[in-house]
């Protein structure tokens, strides 16, 4: 009866629209025209207006899966209403900036090849524009069959609202984060909650929490500070799966680093919050222990989190 009722609700809030326009602040946008018929518009639609509200499905795929599921259930707990007044992909022109890059187009699988590299960029513009918006490479294809993704160039996009470079420089001083805010990581379905002190949601996201062989460390922690754009220090002894044969290494920073584009550094040792390389990955694989969302989330949810911040790890 439940995934009945769920079934009847995202059907009543999944409704394409088109009209209207965004600006945003570097680029105008317009409504682009209707996705093409092997995109799942009602998914999308969702997964769009979830993703403006803050209780992100991770990638956008435009697939009704259960992160994208357990989101918007989640959003109308917090007593969330659809957005039906904004349209789920704009058009985008591609910058010569988008288009420079830089880029590692030949990222190696060995951490001891990847510390030989000066930084971890993304591979080519399809996965920089992935990131920018949020969206899967393969349906930002998808949407754009014809693309040959050079500047200059109009492609459609999902409509998210944050399309700031991902990668802030290290000397760019965040804003305040609020006081009292709480992070809550739970184990049995694969998701971040911040609640502010009235107990309202201000951020959800799907993530991974570790595996069998490093279970989520159950407890009560702190936050002791935030690092943008990290290095990662490589050490095998802390692998159960790494090659005997490697030794202790510094992973260049880049959103291809293990860790993503920022790290939230936790009192339990060698733990944190953090990005990943791969996003399509984050609430369907395992990890090493640590807490992963997409690197878009990440950002988010560091700029909502101050040393002494409050962070429970729960079934």
């Amino acid at each position: 009866m439940k995934q009945l009722c769920w079934s009847v609700l995202v059907c009543g809030l999944l409704i394409v629209l088109a009209g209207g326009s965004v600006e945003a602040a570097t680029q105008k946008r317009h409504p682009a025209k209707k996705p093409v018929a092997a995109v799942d518009d009602q998914a999308l639609q969702t997964q769009v207006m979830l993703d403006r509200a803050g209780f992100s499905p991770g990638e956008i795929d435009g697939r009704m899966g259960t992160s994208t599921r357990r989101a918007l259930e989640a959003f109308t707990k917090n007593g969330g209403t659809p957005d039906v007044a904004t349209a789920p992909l704009v058009t985008y022109k591609i910058t010569d900036e988008d288009a420079a890059g830089p880029f590692t187009p030949d990222l190696p699988e060995d951490m001891m090849e990847k510390s030989k590299l000066t930084s971890l960029s993304y591979k080519n513009l399809l996965e920089a524009l992935g990131e920018k918006f949020h969206v899967s490479p393969a349906l930002l294809k998808t949407l754009n069959p014809k693309a040959t993704l050079v500047a200059g160039e109009e492609i459609r996009v999902p409509n998210v609202a944050d399309t700031a470079p991902l990668v802030t420089p290290p000397a760019v001083t965040p804003p305040a984060a609020p006081a009292g805010v709480t992070v809550t990581v739970r184990k049995s379905t694969s998701d971040v909650t911040v609640t502010d002190t009235a107990g309202k949601t201000v951020l959800y996201a799907p993530v991974t929490t570790g595996s069998e062989r490093d279970p989520l460390p159950i407890g009560d922690w702190k936050v002791n500070g935030v690092q943008k754009n990290p290095t990662f220090a490589y050490n095998p002894d802390l692998f159960w799966d790494a090659d005997a044969k490697q030794a202790k290494a510094k992973i260049p920073a880049g959103p291809n680093n293990p860790v993503g584009v920022v790290w939230v550094d936790l009192s339990r040792p060698h733990y944190g919050l953090h990005g990943t390389p791969e996003p399509s990955t984050v609430g369907k694989t395992t990890s090493h222990g640590c807490v992963r969302l997409t690197n878009w989330d990440a950002q988010k949810l560091a700029a909502l989190v101050r040393p002494g911040t409050k962070v429970v790890f729960a079934e």
